[in-house]
């Protein structure tokens, strides 16, 4: 399965609680909710849309995991939330208990992490048209990045500079190449680009 990654992201980088304040405050970010002015739903949540069809099961951190199991059983009815309810989950967490999951969701220890998510993007081969998709949760994607294991990252950029909060990207001074796919602009100034690793990465 491809690892496909999917985010809100700044201009300078920003992933943190791009859906309201209640989202994540660490570090006392003070902008919770900064994407939904510049949200298009034909552009935007087109590109959800279109994630979500090409996607074998979700990948989540324990604290966007938290948040999505929350909101998201309740809006049962909406075409994206049931295929978001149905779809099977996992969940990297080391803080969670088996006895904690709910919204058809695995629990995979943080110590077994990377072996659990080598294994589930080998099946098939990294190449295979199903994808595993992470949204959010910013230490796992760090993580993914940072191993090697992303093959496509789908950034939906907003014209918004927040001036700090949390990033997806590893600061370890490694080099690593993507191909732009695509790109595609809103009316808001939003822009869906579309990024893939190299054939072997």
């Amino acid at each position: 399965m491809r690892i496909v990654i999917s985010e809100f992201i700044s201009l300078d980088g920003v992933v943190q609680a791009p859906g309201g304040p209640e989202e994540d405050s660490d570090g006392g970010f003070a902008h919770g909710g900064w994407s939904g002015p510049y949200f298009d739903p034909e552009v935007v949540g087109g590109a959800f849309d279109a994630a979500l069809a090409e996607t074998e099961a979700l990948l989540y951190g324990r604290r966007t995991w938290e948040v999505m199991a929350r909101a998201w059983p309740a809006q049962a009815g909406d075409l994206f939330a049931d295929r978001l309810n149905a779809l099977p989950k996992y969940v990297v967490s080391d803080r969670l208990t088996d006895a904690d999951m709910t919204w058809n969701t695995t629990r995979v220890p943080g110590t077994e992490a990377l072996p659990r998510l080598r294994g589930l993007r080998a099946e098939g081969g990294a190449g295979a048209g199903g994808g595993l998709l992470v949204m959010g949760s910013p230490s796992l994607v760090r993580l993914l990045l940072g191993e090697g294991l992303v093959d496509e990252l789908r950034l939906i950029v907003m014209p918004v500079i927040l001036g700090g909060g949390k990033t997806i990207f590893p600061r370890d001074g490694a080099l690593r190449g993507f191909e732009l796919v695509s790109a595609t602009a809103a009316p808001t100034g939003a822009q869906v680009c579309v990024y893939r690793a190299p054939t072997g990465a």
